[in-house]
């Protein structure tokens, strides 16, 4: 008996060790080229760095660094503001139109395969340097736009605040569409899971179509929503064309600031990134815990008392 336990916990182990092993790149990668560079930044965010021609000197500042974005730096609380604002209003148009597509081309149609090449190709085609390209030629608006005065209707119709988001909806509508390309994707593999047999069942029953996209297939959508809804956001936020992103580097560059401002401001960008996704999470993406009720247990049947009848002499 003794052996045997050996030899059970001997196999056991090695089975562990074997999991242990086909993880331990992932945990090296995510050491040496995430945690650590993570714990690099955070330093230089409470600390000035200098780089001199002999060495890196960093000296310790605590939060001075934040102090300065948010006090005295005139561009990173703008740009944080409009960035922000701007995704409010993007998301839910690159989600909504994601969706669409994908329930278009789910449909049984001929060159489905195509329609799904050429909502994805801009996604592989449009790189960063192309990409501010065609912005500044302006092929990211449409020309209607602005012919019919629709910015001006937005000035006078809208609320202030809300003029710049809207103002950058419509002035980037071909950009925002363009993002659109993964989320298909994912709606696609999402939609595709669906029994079937759901929907028959509720056409069957008498259900219209938009009972059964309501009923059926958002339920079903909810964690792909969430899914899209992450990745996107991730997107846009280190998008090359972000205009945080774009004040971060000429910080990092600039000898006045370095390092040290520079990764402040990204990690207040960051911290900001992440409340979001935890609101997104929230909102959509927790499940609400299933109510289990306790089955009591069945009573027994109660006899009947038989009845006595009288004798009779």
């Amino acid at each position: 008996m003794g052996k045997k336990r050996r030899l059970r916990l001997g196999v056991t182990t090695r089975r562990e060790m074997k999991g242990y092993l086909f993880i331990l790149p992932w945990l090296v990668g995510f050491g040496i080229f995430f945690a650590y560079p993570m714990f690099q930044s955070f330093i230089y965010s409470i600390s000035s760095v200098r780089i001199t021609a002999k060495a890196r000197i960093v000296k310790p500042v605590g939060f001075d660094n934040y102090v300065y974005i948010f006090t005295k730096d005139i561009y990173f609380v703008e740009r944080l503001r409009a960035f922000f604002l701007n995704t409010i209003f993007s998301l839910p148009v690159i989600l909504v139109f994601s969706l669409m597509i994908a329930m278009l081309i789910n449909q049984k149609i001929k060159f489905k395969g195509f329609f799904r090449t050429l909502f994805f190709l801009p996604i592989i085609v449009v790189s960063g340097p192309v990409l501010e390209r065609l912005i500044s030629e302006g092929a990211t608006t449409i020309p209607m736009i602005e012919q019919y005065g629709v910015y001006d209707i937005i000035n006078e119709v809208v609320p202030y605040m809300l003029v710049e988001p809207i103002s950058y909806l419509f002035s980037q509508l071909i950009l925002i569409l363009w993002y659109s390309g993964v989320p298909i994707l994912i709606y696609l593999a999402g939609l595709q899971k669906i029994d079937i047999n759901l929907y028959e069942a509720a056409l069957i029953d008498g259900a219209s179509s938009w009972v059964v996209f309501w009923k059926i297939t958002l339920p079903s959508l909810k964690g792909i929503i969430l899914i899209n809804a992450i990745y996107t956001l991730v997107f846009l936020g280190t998008s090359e064309i972000n205009e945080v992103i774009i004040l971060i580097k000429n910080n990092m560059l600039n000898p006045n600031t370095g390092f040290g401002i520079a990764s402040a401001m990204a990690w207040t960008f960051t911290v900001g990134l992440g409340l979001i996704m935890v609101i997104i999470y929230f909102i959509g993406g927790r499940e609400k815990p299933a109510v289990v009720q306790k089955k009591l247990p069945a009573k027994k049947p109660e006899k009947k008392a038989k009845k006595i009848l009288p004798v009779r002499g």
